[in-house]
Order: structure tokens, then sequence, then C-alpha cells
């Protein structure tokens, strides 16, 4: 199986969705039009690329990178990477280290630094970063914001 990992195209969107409904099933699906407008905005982000695994035609995973400029070292920048994801029917196919390894030259390419990412509290989640060449550095801290009621 050919996988070819590259920049996701509007025509992906219905995709996405689909693969981060994988992600994220608690999440109620994103009505069409606010999808497409949050879309529009992405797309318009400078430094934001959404990669996407195509395998034999189907996008099997994705992951969402973030240049962030930075004002420390030297002035070099930082590779974010969020929300990723591979199909259930398309894991442990190397799917994962293509997007990882796509997204690592992302990086370079845009002279970061480093690539960070925040990863699950799962051990085999763990395990496949590793194996991608990341290290557990640090600890990580989140805090949500909760959503405000619907006006």
């Amino acid at each position: 199986m050919e996988i070819n990992v590259r920049s996701a195209t509007e025509a992906d969107l219905s995709a996405l969705l689909t693969l981060y409904g994988e992600l994220n099933p608690d999440d109620a699906p994103l009505p069409q039009a606010s999808a497409d407008a949050i879309w529009a905005v992405i797309s318009r982000q400078e430094g934001r690329t959404i990669l996407v695994a195509d395998a034999g035609g189907t996008v099997a995973g994705t992951a969402d990178c973030l240049v962030m400029p930075n004002l420390t070292r030297g002035g070099r920048a930082i590779l974010f990477v969020e929300n990723v994801v591979v199909a259930g029917t398309f894991q442990r196919r190397g799917i994962g280290r293509h997007l990882m390894e796509s997204a690592v030259r992302l990086g370079e390419s845009a002279d970061c630094y480093k690539v960070q990412l925040l990863a699950a509290e799962d051990e085999y989640v763990h395990t496949f970063y590793e194996a991608c060449g990341f290290q557990a550095l640090a600890q990580g801290f989140r805090r949500y914001i909760p959503q405000e009621p619907s006006r």
C-alpha cells in the first residue's frame, strides 16, 4: 500500500471530520456550516498545516501542525503537533510513522528547534512516539476552559 502524506485541502474536510470522530468519539459532530467556517480560518492561518496520509486514495490519518515563531533559541520556531489520528482500519500499517516523519520534516523546513506534542496516558501511544524518535522529557499541564452556554 502506497502512503502519500500531503497538506490537506478543503476537499479533505469530510474525511478529516470522520477521523476526528474516531479521535474524540464523545464529541458531537460539527454542523457542516461551522466546519466550513473553521476550515476557512485554518486554511488562511500562517504556519498552519494539516497533514493527511492518503493510502490508496483514502484519507487514512492526519496530524495538525502549527509553526510558532519564537524569540528564544536564536529565533528558531517551535512546531506543535495536535490531533494525530489514524483510522482504526488503517492502524499498524506505518501511516502514523509517515505522518510523524512528515511533521518533523515540516519542522526542519521551518527551521524549528523542536517538535512538541502531548500524548494521552496510553502506553501504546507512548511507545509509538518513542519509536518515532520522540522523548518524554517534560511534564505537561492543561487547564480546560469550560464552554459558555449558547446565547
